[in-house]
Formats: structure tokens, C-alpha cells, sequence
């Protein structure tokens, strides 16, 4: 699916979403991306050298591109939302063993209270962030507007997943910097949910536009 904008004096009236099927010709895709995270999803650049697409393609009625971007970003949030906590807990359970596991000065790390309190703050956040992603979830189940409860939930989840996983390699200390132990991946998954269905700071601006157009 493409967002095309098609008449430019219309702005965002004038966008539509069209189907494009990837043999069309006129199209060629980029080398792979090397990324640092999310490896098993391919990426590559698309490129459009005068693609010609019917009409029948489009999506919609005339101008209704960006509310149907609008309203697919809005739902992939919470999907976005959810993988980010995912990751969280993922890299929670890890450090949350490893501490149980790993002795220093004759006990185990997470008897030591700078260990046990990084350990409290990461269940309460997530937590926090579980609950604000299944009250989304509810909205969007009741029809209800929930556009900002999808940006605070985005972006709070993402968020918590960068600052847990990263706690979680500093938990597992010199081990959490080789991959034999996941956590590392973890943190590296873990930044994507900060950029993409809109960086965290698009997130802060249609929420903060709602706080004060409301």
C-alpha cells in the first residue's frame, strides 16, 4: 500500500492510499538493510520510476489517503505498544533470574538493594504500561475515540522497553554485553519501538495537542 500525495493544492485533501502490486514495472527495490535490530524483518527501499496504477487501485474515495494512513497508524500503535512491552518483559524475566543466579561477595546479586530496587522499578512499569495498553485495547474494542490513548500507550511502552532492557544488560554486567545472553538483542529490538508508527515525540505532540485543544 502507498501513500501518494496526487493533488498537491489539496494537501493532506489531496492524498490517497493505493494498492501497488510489486511487479509492476517501473518499480525496483534497494539492497537490504543492515540493521541493528529486528533482522528476521526484511527492509529495503522502494523505488518508483514511472509506475502507472489504475484507478480501480485506490483505496477510497478521492483525498481519503491520509485519514485511512491516520486510521492505520492509529491501530498499529497499539501493536507497536504491545511488542515494546513484550520485549520489556522479556528482558525483565532475564535479569530477574540472572539476579537469583549471579553471586557477588558470597550472595546473590539481587540481594544487594542496587540490584533488588532496579528490579522493583522495572515490575512497576511494566505493569503501569500493561494496564494503559489494555485499557487502549478496550477502547478500540467499545468503538470508542482512542487515538490518544494509543499515542500514550506507544509511546510509553516503547519508552519503558528502551530503559528496561537497557537496566537488564546493566544487571547482567560484563554478560550482558555478549549475545549468549539475549538481553543485549533485547535492547537492540528495543529502540525500533521508539521510531517507528511515529517516534516518541510524535506521540508527545498528539497528545500534548489534545491536552491543549481539548
Amino acid at each position: 500500500m502507498l501513500i501518494a500525495q496526487t493533488d498537491p493544492e489539496k494537501k493532506n485533501k489531496g492524498i490517497n492510499a493505493i494498492i501497488v502490486e510489486k511487479n509492476t514495472p517501473g518499480i525496483t527495490l534497494g539492497p537490504h538493510e543492515n540493521k541493528m535490530g529486528m533482522r528476521s524483518s526484511d527492509t529495503h527501499s522502494v523505488m518508483f520510476t514511472d509506475v502507472r496504477v489504475p484507478k480501480e487501485n485506490r483505496l477510497g474515495s478521492h483525498g481519503e489517503g491520509f485519514r485511512i494512513a491516520m486510521k492505520i497508524l492509529n491501530s498499529g500503535r497499539i501493536g507497536i505498544a504491545s511488542q515494546a512491552l513484550g520485549i520489556a518483559m522479556g528482558a525483565f524475566e532475564r535479569a530477574s533470574q540472572y539476579a537469583k543466579e549471579r553471586k557477588a561477595f558470597g550472595v546473590e546479586i539481587g540481594a544487594h538493594q542496587a540490584i533488588a530496587f532496579k528490579l522493583a522499578d522495572m515490575a512497576v512499569k511494566i505493569e503501569t504500561a500493561q494496564l494503559l495498553l489494555l485499557k487502549t485495547g478496550w477502547l478500540k474494542d467499545q468503538h470508542r475515540e482512542y487515538t490518544v490513548a494509543a499515542a500514550m500507550s506507544k509511546q510509553y511502552c516503547a519508552d519503558i522497553a528502551m530503559e528496561i532492557t537497557t537496566q537488564a544488560v546493566q544487571i547482567h554486567g560484563g554478560y550482558g554485553y555478549v549475545k549468549e545472553y539475549h538481553v543485549e538483542r533485547l535492547m537492540r529490538e528495543a529502540k525500533l519501538t521508539q521510531i517507528y508508527e511515529g517516534t516518541s515525540e510524535i506521540q508527545k505532540i498528539i497528545i500534548s495537542r489534545a491536552i491543549l485543544n481539548g
